[in-house]
Formats: C-alpha cells, sequence, structure tokens
C-alpha cells in the first residue's frame, strides 16, 4: 500500500506444558519459552508499530516471591526496549546468584502484544497486556487483544449498573474490568462452597484454582461485545485462554503439541518460529475458545456459534504477512483477475506498455498480473501462429519474440520524517517519498501501468507517485488497485474511521455536487441524525445512497481526476478490482465492508451513520 494505513494488533501466547526443568534439558535454556515470544513478536511486527508489551506467569512460586512480570514500551523500537529490560532483569538477578528458574520473566506462560492505536489514544497507559491484580492468585488477570468494540458505551453502561466505577471507558479497560469483575464473583462463590466445607489455607486454595471456569467468564463478558477481536490472557493460577468474535472478523491460529501451546494473529508466525506445517496450525473457529487448565490439559469449546462469519478481506490483501501459503495465491489471484481491464485501458497494446508495481506490498499481486498478461500474450501468439502457414524460422522466432515488458519503475527511496517541514515544505518533501528508474520507457509513446493493492486516500498518489512516473514522460499512466474502492470506515481495529480520508468518498460528493445533486447529501445527513439515539440493531447504512447514482467506472475516472497533479503532462486513469474479484480471489474471506458497506454486526451500520455526520458537521471526531 502506497500509503501507510495503522491496522490490527497482534498477539502472541506460549503456555509451556512441562516442568520448566524439561526445556532446560532439551534445549538447553529455560528461557526457550521467553525466546520463543520474541520471535513470534519480532515475525508480526508488521501489525503494531506504536508500542509493544510482554508478561510471563510462573506458576508454583511460593507465597512471598514474585510470580507475575510485565514489561511494556512505546514507538517503533518497542520490541527491542521491552526484550532488553527483561533481558537485563535477568542478569542482574543471575549476578547475584538467582538460579535461572527463579530469576524474573522466567516461567510457564507468556503473553506477547504489539500495539497500533486506532482510536487516537496513546501512552504506556493504553499498551498491553493489561493487568489486574489481586493477592489471591486466581484473582490476577492479564489481558491482550487484537479487537474494537463499536458499543462500548453499552458494555460501559452495563457494568456501571452492577455498581462498578471504571476509571476509564476505553474498550480495553472495560473488557478487562468487566472479566475481572466476573472472575471474582465466581472465586467467591467458590470460597464460600468450600470453606463451608471445612476446607482452609493452601487445600481451600486449592480446591478454588482447580475450579476456576474461564470458558464459564468469557461467554457471560462477551455476551454483549459488538465488534471484532482476538483475545489471549491468563490468570494468576494458570489458566490460559484465546477467545475469537463470533463473526470471525479477527484472525486467531494457534498450534499445540505435548510440549507447548502457541497462539498468534497469523498463521506463518507459528510455521517459523515453531517449524510446522501449515496443516498442522489451525485457526481458531468463530467464536471459539481455546483454553489450557491450570494442569496443562488443552481443550476448545464452542462459545457463541458462527454468527454468519465475515472474516476481514483486508487482511488478504494487505494487513497479513503474505508469507502465508494461501494469502500469497490469492494476492496472485487478486492481480491475475485484472488482466482484462488493464489489456482495455491500454487498448491492448502490450507492445508499447511497460507494467511495474508500486512497493512494497503490491508486489505479489504484481506476479499475479504478470502470469494473466503472458496467458493473453501468449494466446495470442498461438492464434498468430495458427492462422499463417510454411512459416519461416524467422518468422516464428519474431512471433515468439514479443514479451510483456516489466521494469521496477516506482522504488521507495526514504521515509519522511514529519519533524522536518511543515505546511507546504512538507508536501515538496513528500513528493520524493518515491523515486523511479530512468531510461526505462519510450517517451512518449509507451504507457505505464503500475499496480497496488489498494487504493484509500489517494493522497501519496497525488503528491508523489504519479507526479514522479510522470517525469518518464509516458503516454499515459494507468494505476491499478488489487482491491476494490475503499468507500467505507472500518470501526473493527483499521485506522479508517473519518469518510473525508476516502478518495472514493470524495469522488462520489463531487460528482454529485457537480450533477446538482446536493440534495442526495443532505437527505442522507437527515436519515443519519435521525439514527441517533437509536439502538444498534435498527439502524442502517444509509451512506450507500451516496454511491447509488453513479457506476464503478464513473467514480474511478473521477477518482482519477482528484489524484492528477496540477500541470501533469499525461492522462491518469485507474482500474479497480470488483468486489466479485475480491470474493473469487479470496473466497473463505467474505468480510468486505470496506467496499460494500455491510457490516457483519449492528455496530458497524451506527458507527458508519455517525462517520458521515461528523463529516457533513465538520467534525474531525473518529
Amino acid at each position: 500500500m502506497s500509503e501507510q494505513i495503522k491496522h490490527e494488533c497482534g498477539i502472541a501466547l506460549i503456555r509451556l506444558l512441562k516442568p520448566l526443568s524439561y526445556y532446560k534439558e532439551k534445549y538447553g535454556r529455560v528461557s526457550w519459552g521467553l525466546d520463543n515470544l520474541y520471535l513470534m513478536m519480532e515475525k508480526q511486527h508488521n501489525r503494531g508499530q506504536e508500542g509493544a508489551g510482554m508478561a510471563c506467569i510462573r506458576l508454583g512460586t511460593p507465597p512471598g516471591e514474585e510470580y507475575i512480570f510485565r514489561s511494556r514500551a512505546l514507538g517503533s523500537g518497542a520490541i527491542g526496549e521491552v526484550f532488553g529490560e527483561v533481558h537485563g532483569a535477568m542478569k542482574a538477578a543471575a549476578a547475584e546468584g538467582v538460579p535461572e528458574e527463579c530469576q524474573p520473566y522466567v516461567g510457564d506462560i507468556y503473553i506477547g502484544h504489539l500495539r497500533y492505536s486506532t482510536t487516537g489514544r496513546s501512552g504506556i497507559s493504553y499498551t498491553h497486556p493489561f493487568l489486574r491484580r489481586n493477592n489471591w492468585q486466581s484473582r490476577n488477570l492479564c489481558v491482550a487483544g487484537n479487537f474494537n468494540l463499536t458499543n462500548v458505551d453499552e458494555v460501559f453502561a452495563d457494568i456501571v449498573s452492577r455498581g462498578q466505577h471504571p476509571r476509564h471507558n476505553a474498550d480495553t479497560f472495560i473488557i478487562l474490568e468487566q472479566m475481572g469483575y466476573l472472575l471474582d464473583e465466581q472465586v467467591q462463590q467458590h470460597y464460600e462452597k468450600y470453606k463451608s466445607e471445612g476446607f482452609s489455607g493452601q487445600e481451600l486454595n486449592d480446591r478454588i484454582e482447580r475450579s476456576i471456569d474461564m470458558e464459564h467468564v468469557i461467554r457471560r463478558a462477551s455476551g454483549l461485545w459488538d465488534g471484532g477481536f482476538a483475545i489471549i490472557g491468563a490468570t494468576g493460577s494458570g489458566e490460559t485462554f484465546l477467545f475469537r468474535d463470533r463473526w470471525g472478523i479477527r484472525p486467531a491460529y494457534y498450534y499445540a503439541n505435548d510440549e507447548i501451546v502457541v497462539a498468534a494473529s497469523e498463521r506463518p508466525v507459528i510455521q517459523t518460529v515453531m517449524n510446522v506445517a501449515a496443516e498442522q496450525v489451525h485457526a481458531l473457529a468463530p467464536g471459539g475458545c481455546l483454553i489450557v487448565d491450570r494442569d496443562g490439559t488443552l481443550r476448545l469449546s464452542q462459545v457463541y456459534a458462527p454468527e454468519h462469519p465475515r472474516p476481514c478481506s483486508f487482511e488478504r490483501i494487505y494487513f497479513s504477512r503474505g508469507t502465508d501459503r494461501d494469502i500469497y495465491r490469492e494476492r496472485k489471484m487478486l492481480g491475475q483477475l485484472l488482466t482484462e481491464p488493464i489489456l482495455r485501458a491500454v487498448d491492448y497494446d502490450t507492445d508499447h506498455t511497460v507494467f511495474s508495481f508500486i512497493p512494497n506490498t503490491a508486489e505479489v499481486a504484481y506476479y499475479g498480473m504478470l502470469e494473466g498478461l503472458d496467458a493473453y500474450l501468449n494466446a495470442r501468439k498461438a492464434e498468430r501462429i495458427l492462422a499463417l502457414k510454411d512459416l519461416s524460422q524467422q518468422e516464428v522466432e519474431r512471433l515468439l519474440s514479443h514479451r510483456i515488458r516489466s521494469e521496477k519503475l516506482a522504488v521507495k527511496d526514504i521515509k519522511l520524517r514529519t519533524f522536518i517541514a511543515e505546511g507546504n515544505s512538507r508536501n515538496d518533501l513528500a513528493a520524493h517519498v518515491y523515486d523511479i528508474t530512468y531510461g526505462t520507457i519510450v517517451p512518449g509513446e509507451d504507457t505505464i501501468v503500475v499496480i497496488d493493492d489498494s487504493i484509500v486516500r489517494g493522497t501519496t498518489l497525488r503528491r508523489s507517485i504519479i507526479k514522479i512516473l510522470a517525469r518518464l514522460h509516458p503516454r499515459k499512466i494507468v494505476v491499478v488497485s488489487s482491491s476494490p474502492q475503499v468507500r467505507y470506515p472500518d470501526c473493527y481495529g483499521i485506522d479508517m474511521s473519518r469518510m473525508s480520508e476516502f478518495i472514493a468518498f470524495n469522488a462520489a460528493i463531487e460528482l454529485l455536487r457537480e450533477s446538482g445533486r446536493q440534495e442526495v447529501i443532505d437527505e442522507v445527513y437527515r436519515k443519519c441524525k435521525a439514527q441517533e439515539g437509536l439502538p444498534k440493531e435498527m439502524c442502517v447504512n444509509y451512506v450507500k445512497e451516496i454511491y447509488a447514482p453513479f457506476t464503478d467506472e464513473e467514480i474511478s475516472d473521477k477518482i482519477a481526476q482528484l489524484v492528477t497533479p496540477e500541470g501533469c503532462p499525461c492522462s491518469v486513469q485507474l482500474v479497480y478490482q470488483t468486489i466479485e474479484g475480491l470474493h473469487e480471489a479470496c473466497p473463505a474471506h467474505s468480510g468486505d465492508w470496506y467496499f460494500s458497506g455491510d457490516y457483519p454486526t449492528p455496530g458497524g451500520n451506527r458507527l458508519v451513520s455517525r462517520a458521515f455526520v461528523n463529516y457533513y458537521e465538520g467534525s474531525d471526531k473518529r
């Protein structure tokens, strides 16, 4: 993607199933679990560069000794900072003669998190894992997640109705307090039961811990939740869990053997770190829960029945690493499916067209596009050869010499530092984020085709990419998006929440105004405004009416006008993937609300309505 979009966080969970001495003997170190957590977090660095955190829980620790350790840091170097602190603490303990298995951050359960803020809230207090402390081991709760709730106000009100007084209204704090309250309630019930049966001391505590039912806590807590989430956590007594939303919006994968249970946001992360095949790593079912009990017993359960699962398609297009076997194939297919519209855009003149991609994430779709173009050209060659008789060797060689011309035209050259300049100076600098490879096209004769994986705001196209490509003096520039037009905001954990950010939305608004249909905009506002205060289940996505009067091609043509910089010496055309093509390439991930406006949960309709009201009223709120 040519423009950075902050998105879903990354999670990593490790539960060791053997005594620490087992890993010392087999792998030569008791920190084997910790080392794997580090690798899993680094392999998911793409999912969050605003902050990182980890927590460790050691089981069987005598009273009076610390058994929960946590480290968090902010910034793009947060992972290094966190593990620098961890290893510093371990070295200091070793220098004091503390045995390996008793050093800080050596334990049985590890929780890791990479964070991107999608709500505008930042700082160390918002960095996962979140920790709720108590003198009872079973009441300690550590939670981290990749999630965003659309109805945090409802959940907040429910907590307050129980007599609680939360210190924050952010969904992370609310989830922690809600689950913590229910855990406290369960522990108290067990305490009263076993106390009345005559148990006391450590025997009473053991019976309480063996009776903890985190599935029950998760089921009761999540009943109100509307949104996308994959949540990991553990109690101080060892109950460890992974839970996924019933719509399957956010991804969650796990692997287990007799030594370890691991979970992460992406499959290849587990494959690489644990050195296992794709078939050994499983996706947690929507509404499913993985629990490892205090004694290390693994069980899977369906906390909630899947509710028309709509896994996020943007995961497949852009967010997840392309090293996943299926994602790689899907991205290639997205490029291949664009062959025919690309050929139409260049009048089927492949001899005078140079094909390229916008680095770096569009490269796989580019390979798929080339395969489609090669197939087209090979079919044309075969037709010409069969149509001609008594061909000479020279004529056959001439026909076979036709190739699709591909070059690396755009090069991502620098990362603009926002503190260098502001205003017009900053815009001038932004034009140089990309550079070009000179001498690759014939000026005035060749058309340039560049593919990107998605076009959201269009600002980088206008300020940098098209400007720099135009320096090659092509006859025409065709920009291809392997995803459909991004028209609607996300509300499930991706930083795309303001209507004004979408170039497709701005194009539709311009078309309405140019055609004298301002009343459509005003009517959509009135309908959206009238929904304020209604239950989320009664809300409708009226923003669809903004796009309804126009074809996809009309909006694409208007977008091309909006992203063409002033004084551009050549014409610019945009070619988008269709929603039908998206589903053909990614059949198992039908979550297309960014493109279609069909939100998987009622909260989505309420938030898109709010986003349009904010736009119309000139508010910059998310």
